[in-house]
């Protein structure tokens, strides 16, 4: 697994499935993407100039992201995304 430097946090977007009211299933494929991300790994927490940050996002937590947050990779077949801590705006709870 990748591991994060400083405040950056490696995420995967979640896959963001809608019904319409007759039961047809949307991917969201067919859609913008969503925003909504799950967190898998945690850097340690140190800002570009040296100082702690207190993370609080943990391994698990579902986020929302900025639209177009982050670098997207591709690692072992699948497209993670390295964001800045800046770049989450909320933990879905």
């Amino acid at each position: 697994m990748l591991k994060p430097l400083a405040d950056r946090i490696i995420v995967k977007m979640l896959e963001k499935e809608e019904t319409t009211k007759s039961g047809i299933i949307l991917s969201s494929k067919t859609e913008e993407k969503s925003q909504i991300a799950q967190v898998l790994r945690v850097g340690d927490g140190i800002d570009s100039e040296g100082k702690k940050v207190e993370m609080a996002v943990k391994e698990g937590d579902k986020v929302i992201l900025n639209q177009y947050a982050g670098t997207t990779v591709k690692y072992e077949d699948e497209e993670l995304i390295i964001v800045r801590y800046s770049e989450i705006l909320a933990v879905v709870e």
